[in-house]
């Protein structure tokens, strides 16, 4: 069953009826959906499966950060579309994807519970992690939420950390990863590798005429890998390829946009749309300026070889 998406209490109850069927769910943003989020559903599955309940997760969009603290909202490593269809991969049932507002911010803990949980869903089991916090100025706690457990009926696990290198996985500690080209790292934390995703969209045709022939990237993803060129793997149409990627403003060409080009081994086509993702799996150097596009094809040469020698060694691309 593919997953159902709901954006209020209200539709939840009207989609499910009367005679509803009562959730396991999971509360957060799941921004990445990295290994700590996958071990928070993975549990709520097999509490789903044990228990014979609806799988369910609840999450606000856009991030409340947002809305409160503009200035500090973190960019968010993937959209709201690419969160929901990892659920979807994954096996659940349903996402109830409340809008944060203002509104919304100033609602107590105790009617967010009511309203959400208890009214629509009928949770019976809820599972949050170690630093959960809701409602009004967060004032909502593990303990008040555990307190509303024995009041509605539902059981709360708090699922621990998980940890990498002695580190705890989380999306702030991928983000810093990325946005400083440590991808190896960044896929750790992940379980696979980071991926930008978008559509193909038409170059300047620069690269085929003076370098090499790429495929450009437009993605409404926030954050984005340092500026440099990387190994990576490429998904454009149903057909993967290995690749090399420059992310940067091509400075040899005197650019002032940032750009995200994936020049693709074994590939011959001219496509100039359709969808397209980019995995990144190391980061080969920085950006140069080249003094022509003689001496930038020399080193584009070399980026080539050096990534197929880094696919040569390593054996954990698969994704």
């Amino acid at each position: 069953m593919a997953l159902v998406r709901l954006h209020s209490t209200e539709e939840w109850i009207a989609r499910f009826g009367e005679s509803r069927k009562p959730v396991a769910t999971a509360i957060g943003n799941f921004d990445g959906m990295h290994r700590g989020h996958q071990e928070i559903l993975r549990r709520m599955i097999e509490r789903a499966r044990r228990a014979d309940l609806m799988v369910a997760v609840l999450t606000l969009y856009p991030h409340p950060a947002r809305v409160l603290r503009p200035a500090e909202a973190p960019s968010l490593l993937a959209t709201l579309e690419q969160r929901l269809a990892a659920f979807d991969a994954i096996g659940i049932d349903a996402a109830l994807v409340l809008e944060f507002t203002a509104e919304l911010a100033r609602v107590s803990p105790e009617d967010f519970a009511r309203r959400a949980l208890v009214g629509a869903m009928r949770a019976r089991a809820v599972l949050v992690g170690r630093n959960f916090r809701f409602g009004h100025r967060q004032s909502g706690d593990l303990n008040l939420l555990e307190e509303f457990g024995r009041r509605w009926g539902f059981d709360v696990e708090v699922v621990p950390p998980v940890t990498e290198g002695g580190i705890v996985i989380s999306s702030t500690a991928i983000r810093q990863a990325v946005r400083e080209g440590r991808m190896e790292e960044a896929r750790r934390m992940l379980g696979r590798p980071f991926a930008l995703e978008g559509e193909i969209q038409p170059g300047m045709g620069l690269g085929r005429k003076v370098v090499v022939a790429t495929l450009n990237l437009k993605t409404q993803q926030e954050t984005l890998p340092k500026t440099g060129v990387y190994a990576t793997e490429t998904v454009a149409r149903d057909q993967r390829y290995r690749s090399v990627t420059n992310v940067g403003v091509r400075p040899t060409f005197d650019g002032a946009q940032m750009t995200i080009e994936s020049h693709l081994f074994d590939f011959d086509k001219h496509w100039t749309s359709g969808g397209m993702q980019v995995h990144f799996l190391a980061r080969l150097r920085d950006e140069q300026k080249f003094s022509g596009p003689e001496a930038l094809r020399e080193q584009v040469m070399k980026d080539i070889e050096h990534a197929k020698e880094f696919f040569s060694r390593d054996r954990g691309t698969e994704f």
